[in-house]
């Protein structure tokens, strides 16, 4: 797994334990940190006072107990010195002649802090100030086991070779307080946080934790690791479930059911986390005095087998379908808000918009059509269709089916004669058909299309979306240019759900119908003549790469601050069986150098509503220079493919 150098393999177990038995305990935890190992576990959290067993009681004031607990973590440490994993484990900690509930670092043999509690709960079942004392932010070192160990709340672990994965800990009730030590962790850099926890299983209490855990993890961007103690522990009074969560910015990454197995790994993506603490300016630093403790670990130990992570080859599109109607629904009212809004402002009477029987000027319709009727009586749609050389039959009749079905009155005027006009005028021959020929059919249409909303008092409405933007797939001041880009937030791979989730909620059945046909139909600009059975002869993905592949580098480039190599390797695994790596790598450089060569066409977008965490708006999320060079990313590029020869 060296080429995922940014993801860090985290591991949450809860092992069976005897209280007060630490020799046997020992065993157990040395057991769990060699199977984390087999795994290439970068860290890996144990339950709160696992050396011990969390029920002890008043046995914690037991010499006997408190020395057999140090001659457990010697064990541990002996036993895995050749494993590089960093491991947290429970115990007791006598220090300056107070007892505390500490979590011990280990990684290579070696004891590199004790972290104590900072929060004792001591209410209902919970009466751990019996026993312990708080733990204090200010880290001094202290004398364990023989040797002095760095001793406090503020103390952040970074292994050497991976500088942006920083380790911090906190225990149970630590995350369960008004402010979690974790806040102040993670502003000082921690980007992993674990707790090693033995919180008792009552009705409602794992859901409770779950969004506990998943809510921490969001709010300070970073990996979030819980290892709940389980089996073996005393039920005298509390049963206790073995629940282990890993969640990361907000969401679950793994977990272990309660009462069921207690061992959940996860590939963690520390990269992501950087990057977006680095673009939000409200996750602020804090200069507080922390200890950072560096380690190494053996040459080669990230080498890992297999990657514990989904690569989703759709990130724009949601998984299941009742998430993804709620999506679509969510979308269409954005986008219809944002247009009623834009249309009141203005007092415009119209939404003017071309229709063409293509995906993008379909969802454009939809949103039109709800914007219209939120407004009630007074403002209309009107749609035109603008036939020329390369229009077919199937999308010209879609285009005026969708508008009758809709209730939509559809105007078709064939510009035609107008670009044969026009192209005579700049002394070109209809029978050559490049670049300006097609673009003259784009920028007739467009300018057909603001004189009629002239006419009427309306607006155009723009239709392109995302992932033409991203490309530069628009004719510059023809398909680029309109008065509001409702699209311009939308991916081109999840327009076709949106479109789907239409067809799934029409009002008749002819209306879904159309919709899926229009679904159905290959995307194309249509500016090329149809072939000789008057099919689409011009098929935009044969030019500019697959749509899935463009949205999935579209989005790991914009989302996470990716270069191509780990874009590469990601849609290798996402696209396993669908694209073989020399097709990812010719449309990825495709999509890089059409992304940096286009960005003057993004550079002055019309107005369109933010869609998701993605845009392009050259006024919101997406600010480039339209002459930067593509240079070090195609670089990158080229050397992936001699890689690959």
């Amino acid at each position: 797994m060296n080429e995922f150098m940014g993801y860090a393999r985290i591991a949450a177990a809860a092992p069976g334990v005897r209280p007060g038995d630490t020799p046997g305990n020992a065993a157990e935890i040395i057991r769990e940190i060699k199977r984390a190992a087999l795994i290439g576990a970068d860290v890996l959290v144990l339950p709160e006072l696992c050396v011990t067993g969390y029920t002890c009681g008043d046995l914690f004031r037991q010499e006997t107990l408190l020395a057999g607990a140090t001659d457990a973590v010697r064990r541990i440490a002996a036993e895995t010195s050749g494993i590089g994993t960093l491991v947290f484990v429970g115990l007791p900690v006598r220090a300056g002649g107070k007892l505390y509930n500490c979590a011990a670092a280990l990684s290579g043999g070696a004891l590199l802090g004790l972290i104590p509690k900072t929060h004792l709960p001591n209410y209902s079942e919970y009466y751990e100030a019996r026993h312990f004392s708080p733990g204090e932010g200010a880290v001094r070192e202290i004398d364990f086991a023989g040797r002095a160990v760095p001793f406090g709340t503020r103390l952040l672990f970074a292994r050497e070779d991976k500088p942006d994965m920083v380790i911090a800990t906190e225990i149970c009730e630590d995350l369960w307080a008004p402010e979690p030590p974790s806040g102040g962790h993670a502003r000082a850099g921690a980007t992993v946080v674990v707790n090693l926890s033995a919180g008792d299983e009552t009705t409602g209490k794992s859901a409770y934790r779950r969004a506990l855990v998943d809510g921490q993890s969001g709010r300070l961007i970073c990996a979030y690791a819980y290892a709940g103690a389980g089996f073996g522990e005393s039920t005298q009074d509390m049963a206790f479930s073995g629940h282990c969560l890993i969640s990361e910015n907000g969401a679950g990454l793994a977990e272990t059911p309660p009462f069921g197995k207690s061992y959940a790994v996860a590939d963690a993506d520390i990269s992501a986390l950087v990057h977006d603490r680095s673009r939000m300016t409200t996750f602020t630093p804090i200069r507080d005095e922390y200890r950072v403790v560096r380690y190494a670990v053996p040459e080669g130990w990230d080498v890992k087998e297999g990657f514990l992570r989904r690569a989703d080859p759709r990130p724009f599109v949601p998984g299941g379908a009742r998430n993804r109607a709620e999506r679509c629904e969510e979308i269409l009212n954005i986008q219809a808000s944002g247009l009623a809004a834009r249309l009141g402002h203005i007092r415009s009477k119209a939404c003017v918009i071309g229709v063409s029987g293509g995906l993008d000027s379909t969802l454009a319709l939809i949103v039109c059509g709800r914007a219209v009727r939120s407004l009630g009586d007074g403002v209309s749609v009107h749609a035109l269709t603008l036939p020329c050389f390369g229009t077919t039959s199937r999308t010209k009749n879609n285009a005026l089916r969708l508008c009758e079905t809709m209730g939509v009155t559809c105007e078709t005027i064939d510009i035609s004669e107008t670009v044969r006009a026009h192209l005579a005028d700049i002394g070109l021959a209809e029978n050559d058909r490049g670049v300006v020929y097609e673009n003259a059919q784009a920028r007739v249409r467009t300018l057909t299309l603001m004189d009629r909303a002239n006419q009427v008092g309306g607006i155009v409405v723009g239709t392109g979306d995302l992932s033409e933007l991203a490309l530069g797939w628009a004719t510059y001041n023809g398909d680029h240019m309109s008065m509001y880009a409702v699209n311009a937030g939308v991916p081109k791979t999840l327009v076709r759900h949106i479109i789907g989730h239409a067809a799934d909620s029409a009002e008749s059945p002819e209306l879904a119908a159309v919709l899926r046909d229009i679904i159905d139909t290959p995307i194309s600009p249509e500016l090329l003549p149809p072939d000789d059975s008057g099919e689409i002869a011009q098929k935009t993905e044969d030019l500019i790469g697959p749509y899935d592949l463009t949205d999935f580098f579209l989005y790991h480039t914009l989302r996470f601050g990716r270069g191509p190599r780990e874009i590469f390797r990601l849609a290798e695994i996402a696209f396993r069986g669908e694209f073989g790596a020399e097709t990812i790598l010719k449309w990825l450089e495709t999509f890089m150098r059409r992304f940096f060569a286009q960005q003057f066409k993004r550079s002055c977008l019309p107005d369109g509503p933010k869609i998701g965490s993605v845009s392009l708006s050259p006024r919101g999320d997406w600010r480039m220079p339209s002459d930067a060079s593509a240079r070090l990313w195609l670089d990158e590029i080229e050397e992936l493919k001699k890689s690959k020869r």
